[in-house]
């Protein structure tokens, strides 16, 4: 397949170097900053599931450059998703479906508003990576998989190629049958485990020691299960107690990636996580306590980083 790698942070390079090491072609439209790096250094893989090196990296910085791509993977932070809209829809124009890996749910209603239902496939990711000084990927746990699924009934022929086209990939991609709850669950773990370890500076640890603050995760994933609820996504009791579970299984010392952001003075994704939860609940009419207060704690830190 032809993929073009649109925000090649350590999310995007590490996912493009896997499928250019099976033979795809793949190219990375990145910003000029990011295009230097990938240029001097190439892009390194430092992975605790194998290493693999791209010497000369197909480097774009001018979507016009782009003739034809099967498929675009957007992997920018939720506060860039605007302004890459022009390229995804130039892309779009010229053949491409475009797969994003963004965390959230708001993200997926305007992609579909503004490219069209048809163009927007379903997709998540799990992995733990970031860039080093030079720009290469370290990644730093077994997980490096990616969902996909159909949003709509012209995208399962896509679906399946992508899944035959990754088969000997070094990751995991996985098919979903219900991608729109996949999307909901991880949304309603992320809103929980992102806000409360980024308002509070607290690890995973902390929070779990002190019952009355472990108290306050619990309810943010019960509101986002009603917020999920009213959009006609059946997560439940059980859905909760697997949110439970998995942030019972993390270890004491990890925390969310925007809480490190906030730690490194960076941009954060709390418009586009809590701040997208408070909008959606507002069109259905109902209040989300819990996930307003933490809204409320990060969003002068996002001020600091600008």
């Amino acid at each position: 397949m032809n993929i073009t790698i649109l925000g090649a942070g350590a999310l995007g390079a590490y996912f493009g170097a896997r499928w250019d090491q099976v033979g795809h072609e793949v190219q990375y439209l990145v910003r000029s900053r990011r295009a230097e790096q990938l240029r001097n250094y190439g892009l390194h893989l430092h992975s605790v599931q194998g290493d693999y090196t791209v010497e000369h990296p197909s480097v774009v910085e001018d979507v016009s450059e782009l003739e034809q791509t099967d498929l675009v993977i957007l992997a920018v932070k939720g506060y860039h998703l605007q302004d890459v809209m022009p390229e995804l829809k130039e892309l779009v124009q010229k053949g491409a479906k475009v797969l994003p890996l963004l965390n959230g749910m708001e993200h997926i209603f305007k992609l579909q508003n503004e490219l069209g239902i048809e163009n927007v496939i379903g997709g998540l990711s799990y992995i733990i990576a970031t860039l080093d000084e030079k720009g290469h990927v370290v990644h730093s746990s077994q997980l490096h998989d990616i969902h996909i699924g159909s949003l709509h009934s012209s995208q399962h022929e896509l679906c399946r190629q992508l899944m035959n086209s990754s088969s000997e990939a070094n990751m995991n991609v996985n098919q979903s049958q219900n991608i729109k709850e996949d999307l909901w669950k991880k949304y309603m773990f992320i809103t929980a485990f992102s806000g409360m370890t980024t308002a509070g500076n607290f690890t995973v640890g902390t929070i779990r020691e002190e019952q009355s603050t472990y108290e306050v995760t619990k309810h943010v994933l019960n509101e986002m299960k009603l917020l999920a609820n009213a959009y006609d996504i059946p997560l439940t009791e059980e859905t909760i107690q697997e949110g439970i579970s998995k942030f019972e299984s993390l270890p004491n010392e990890a925390t969310s990636s925007m809480h490190q952001d906030k730690r490194k003075g960076l941009p954060l994704e709390v418009e586009h996580l809590q701040g997208g939860a408070l909008r959606l609940a507002e069109k259905v009419g109902i209040g989300l306590p819990y996930i307003h207060m933490l809204y409320a704690l990060i969003k002068p830190y996002e001020r600091r980083s600008k």
